[in-house]
């Protein structure tokens, strides 16, 4: 399926012209080794491009279109034109000089046989430089001196000839792209794929640019050991894929990860989406609504405005308007040593994607602080809610981005470590307002209502965006409570640097009965330290509110229970954070009133 929809996706891309040809590929070169006419190396010219990477300016390699590489997980195989100094100079700095002289005499015999016979001043001297060219003696070529630190760094290299790149010239091309037709030279059968009777590659194309795999890149297809075989059938043979295929999904796949604008990267999950025409907008769309960020929040709630009242759907006043019954799909892809593990493969209407990323938002949906601006809370933020933010390592668990992103998606449940995850990080933090690390979050609450509604199947009357004055659920009304005598506290000892959070909070949240009648005596002693008869009043009145609601409840002799569930400690935690900015909104207008 995940390779029917690429080779799918790599033809319309082809029809459109906007992805390589067969025999071609897309690739990062670093430097160009310029050629006289006689084959004399001239000089090194370095290709690499300046780009901004966040805050920081780095030299990056120039992306072209080179003749499609070969897979080289072991052994010594060479490619066409373009290849790295170990097979084009026969140098590198492995410390393994003769099989490095092997490399490059490899490349020369494959060069030879490509290339013979071609009438084309670029093509002879190619075939001069490898009949001449000295590997022992390289290292010390004047020519090469200021960038081989940088040529051994597994840089690409390509050739030119009289200022045209080699690979480019027409009759090079057509002697590649011969040899690249030619078939029926191994084995034969039906395309697991297409469902043509083709010959089926031994080894696919790697893969490269995913998070954490080899960056020389990693097979999504693969066998390597005879644990794996089936029916005396070796390697990719196996998995019997035609060679055109491979070639198309590869290419096709390859294309996407280089795509930085669509491309997500969650933890270990590097995670790929396309619409089966190939129209960018969709991708566009995507990738506004799962990362919003200040600037382009208002444009996904014009999305989601329209997809409620059955409008046009379109991205930023763009004519076109995205057709909702389009197919859409999201691949996300994990390193696994020397190969790619998929996490998840989804596909559906974008209409219905959009449909239940608009579900899991409004889930999300909470009262923000006055300074929290930001609408929607992304993937990559709410992932960001359960990694220790001392940690050298921010990255949420491994399993987790793909799990969270596929409940987004489809509309099912979230996974049960996300949940455990939030609580985990309540319970293990403490506030430090200089390195604004805070133990109850906005982004925190907001995950904790989202599961507690999808998962825990709550009642969205019971668990609100703001606070739920009329809501009888104990844990609620005893989150509530904390949150008053909190600022209790904190009103009589304006400079106190630890409150009752810090002692009591996990406590009170996890075992209430054994903590709130401490909670109470410090209250009496606090609320003796208000100045104000007005504030006395304003915290009593409100204390004794939340105290009737806890007396009736149906089983007053657990009004206070022992222990709190999972579910009840999400709802304690809610009810805190609820009562905690509704008294930032409250207190303000009574301060101002009585001044």
């Amino acid at each position: 399926m995940i390779l029917q929809a690429l080779v799918h996706y790599y033809e319309t891309l082809a029809r459109q012209g906007k992805i390589t040809s067969l025999g071609w590929c897309q690739e990062r070169v670093s430097f160009v080794l310029e050629l006289s006419e006689d084959g004399e190396l001239k000089r090194v010219i370095s290709l690499k491009l300046e780009t901004t990477l966040g805050k920081k300016t780095v030299w990056l390699p120039q992306v072209m279109t080179v003749p499609q590489r070969n897979s080289r997980a072991s052994g010594i195989v060479a490619n066409f034109l373009c290849d790295n100094s170990t097979y084009f100079l026969g140098i590198d700095d492995k410390e393994r000089p003769d099989r490095a002289i092997q490399c490059f005499e490899a490349a020369k015999i494959h060069h030879h046989e490509i290339l013979d016979g071609v009438d084309s001043l670029a093509a002879k001297a190619v075939l001069r430089f490898f009949d001449t060219w000295q590997p022992q003696q390289a290292k010390d070529n004047p020519i090469l001196q200021d960038d081989l630190e940088e040529i051994f760094k597994n840089s690409n290299l390509i050739f030119e000839v009289n200022g045209l790149f080699v690979h480019e010239d027409e009759r090079v091309k057509q002697a590649w792209e011969t040899v690249c037709s030619q078939t029926g030279t191994g084995k034969e059968g039906v395309c697991l794929v297409t469902g043509q009777h083709t010959e089926i590659a031994r080894i696919h194309s790697l893969i490269k640019g995913v998070s954490g795999a080899q960056s020389s890149g990693a097979a999504l297809v693969s066998f390597n050991a005879p644990a794996f075989e089936s029916y005396g059938k070796e390697q990719s043979y196996n998995a019997p894929v035609g060679q055109y295929a491979v070639f198309a999904y590869t290419a096709a796949l390859n294309s996407l990860i280089a795509d930085r604008d669509h491309k997500t990267v969650l933890g270990d999950t590097t995670i790929v989406y396309w619409s089966e025409d190939g129209n960018e907008q969709y991708q566009n769309a995507f990738s506004f609504i799962t990362e919003p960020t200040i600037e382009n929040q208002s444009i996904v709630d014009g999305v989601f405005k329209n997809l409620e009242k059955g409008l046009a759907v379109d991205i930023d006043n763009v004519a076109e308007s995205l057709d909702l019954n389009q197919r859409f799909y999201i691949l996300g892809l994990a390193p696994n040593a020397a190969r790619l593990a998929v996490r998840f493969f989804y596909q559906d209407s974008f209409g219905n994607i959009l449909k239940h990323l608009k579900e899991h938002y409004d889930r999300m949906e909470i009262v923000r602080p006055s300074d929290d601006n930001l609408e929607y809370l992304g993937t990559w933020r709410m992932l960001q809610e359960t990694v220790n933010k001392k940690s050298r390592d921010k990255k949420p668990l491994p399993s987790l981005p793909s799990a969270v992103f596929r409940a987004m998606l489809s509309g099912g449940r979230y996974p049960a470590a996300l949940y455990e995850a939030v609580l985990g990080r309540i319970r293990s933090e403490q506030d430090d307002s200089e390195k604004q690390i805070y133990k109850i979050t906005r982004g925190r609450m907001a995950i904790i209502k989202a599961v507690l509604l999808q998962n825990a199947k709550m009642k969205k009357e019971d668990v609100q965006v703001s606070l739920n004055e009329d809501l009888a659920n104990i844990a609620y009304i005893l989150g509530r409570e904390f949150a008053v005598l909190e600022r209790i506290q904190q009103e009589a000892n304006p400079k106190i640097n630890a409150t009752i959070k810090d002692r009591y909070y996990n406590s009170a949240c996890a075992t209430p009965a054994s903590i709130f009648p401490i909670l109470f005596k410090l209250k009496n002693s606090h609320i003796r330290k208000l100045k104000k008869v007005e504030d006395v009043n304003f915290y009593e009145d409100l204390l004794k509110q939340l105290q009737g609601k806890l007396e009736a409840t149906e089983n007053t002799k657990t009004a206070c229970p022992k222990r709190l569930t999972l579910e009840e400690q999400g709802m304690f935690n809610l009810g805190y954070y609820h009562q905690v900015l509704k008294l930032d909104e409250i207190k303000p207008k009574e301060e101002k009133k009585n001044g």
